[in-house]
């Protein structure tokens, strides 16, 4: 039995979460699938309600006895200081060490690629991003505030170890899965002492992966690229910040944050809980309306589905999903006229029964 946490945070986070759970619960039923849903009151609103962010209790539970969390959007403008996101956030990414996020960037549909004479299979690479230090770690402070003279600093924090770990699991994702390029990028030419750290690890580690192409572009040189010419790009590893960065413009080339879906997770521990999430807003202005786009979830649980070793049905599910994308049954952002909940039935009506 795996035990899955389900949190569906903030704004429309509820809504398109529980359609994932609706796929959850359609492959325990028709499948057979042991999978144990541990829905979680997290989020602005239990915040709001008494004070709690991310309980003791349920973040050891959840690091023990769970294989997987399930988590939408968080971020509420009654919470202006984001204190429960914060909590919830960092309190399993930084907490549980799931040091690797991994996005893939997949165009799920020829006229979603925004550029001219691109289609879908020329978007098709993935990003490793480092996720528990950099600017993100939260190092710094401000000094004379609300003053002419008032001093703000953020400190980007790379160790050796954090920045071998995350180069060699990209190097390692590669090699596993006949990926025969990739591409660290920093900006080392600016920031020339905490990534002079990266362009060293990186040269000392791809002498031992000989079979893929290792190249290196500063960040604002892999922006432009992926612009020019996605195809050339198969696996991509960097820091915090510019991961969470590469990644939207990577969502804009996949159809928009509405298709980007994640998993976080510790590579040296296989069986360390992992963080599945959609990488778009909680989208105060949709909440409530059905129109929400439940596909990144639906790709977090084709996700879910491969991490925990249910091949067939993550490739199953993700083809599905594919080809209501193409016909069109979709909410209106990717061009359709369905809602939230009609997207996932025209997902569902895809599988096969058995």
């Amino acid at each position: 039995m795996k035990k899955i946490a389900i949190i569906g945070g903030d704004g429309v986070g509820p809504e398109v979460v529980a359609e994932g759970v609706r796929v959850l619960d359609w492959f325990r039923a028709r499948r057979g699938f042991e999978l144990d849903l541990w829905h979680l009151d997290l989020g602005a609103e239990r915040y709001l309600r008494d004070g709690t962010t991310f309980p003791a209790a349920a973040r050891d539970a959840i690091f023990h006895d769970c294989a997987a969390v399930l988590l939408g959007a968080l971020g509420d403008a009654r919470v202006p200081g984001f204190e429960h996101a914060r909590d919830i956030l960092f309190g399993m990414r930084v907490g549980f060490d799931l040091y690797a996020n991994v996005r893939p960037v997949r165009a799920l549909s020829d006229d979603l690629v925004p550029l001219r004479g691109r289609l879908a299979k020329d978007v098709d690479f993935v990003v490793f991003r480092e996720n528990t230090e950099g600017v993100y770690a939260g190092v710094g402070g401000q000094l004379r505030r609300g003053t002419a003279d008032e001093i703000a600093i953020n400190e980007d924090i790379n160790t050796r170890k954090g920045v071998e770990r995350i180069i060699r699991a990209a190097f390692a994702f590669a090699r596993r899965n006949g990926k025969t390029r990739l591409l660290m990028s920093d900006k080392s030419n600016a920031m020339r002492h905490a990534h002079e750290l990266w362009q060293r690890v990186f040269h000392e580690v791809r002498g031992e992966y000989p079979e893929v192409a290792a190249s290196h572009l500063y960040i604002d040189a892999l922006c432009f690229e992926l612009v020019r010419d996605p195809s050339q790009f198969q696996v991509i590893v960097t820091n915090n910040l510019f991961g969470d960065i590469v990644t939207d413009l990577g969502a804009a080339l996949q159809g928009g944050l509405g298709v980007a879906a994640s998993v976080s997770f510790n590579p040296e521990h296989p069986d360390r809980v992992k963080l599945f999430e959609p990488v778009h807003g909680s989208a105060p202005k949709l909440v409530g309306l059905g129109r929400a786009n439940p596909v990144a979830t639906l790709l977090c649980v084709a996700m879910l589905f491969e991490e925990l070793g249910f091949l067939s049905a993550a490739s199953e599910l993700e083809i599905a999903i594919r080809a209501a994308v193409r016909a069109k049954e979709t909410t209106p952002d990717l061009g359709g006229t369905l809602g939230t909940r009609g997207v996932t039935d025209a997902v569902l009506r895809r599988l096969s029964p058995a």
